[in-house]
């Protein structure tokens, strides 16, 4: 347990910050998840908009996120030709 009493309000703001990253990144192996299922062209701008909310926040790395979109647009690429 935390002694200090910037530590105890360091670690409620380690906790919030846990949550709300943990919530996102959840939206965004679901929204990505859901477009591997039905890759359409709506499905793929969530994904794609999830991915950039998560790069912006830091959830993700930046070039993870570019790596996840160029296979959704491979992936809906491939899709959309056959």
């Amino acid at each position: 347990m935390p002694v200090t009493r910037t530590a105890r309000r360091a670690l409620r703001r380690s906790q919030r910050k846990y949550l709300i990253n943990l919530r996102r990144k959840r939206l965004l192996k679901r929204t990505i998840k859901q477009f591997s299922l039905k890759p359409m062209e709506e499905n793929l701008k969530k994904a794609v908009s999830q991915i950039d909310k998560s790069a912006k926040y830091r959830i993700i790395h930046p070039n993870k996120a570019a790596r996840l979109k160029s296979r959704l647009y491979r992936l809906f690429n491939q899709a959309t030709t056959h």
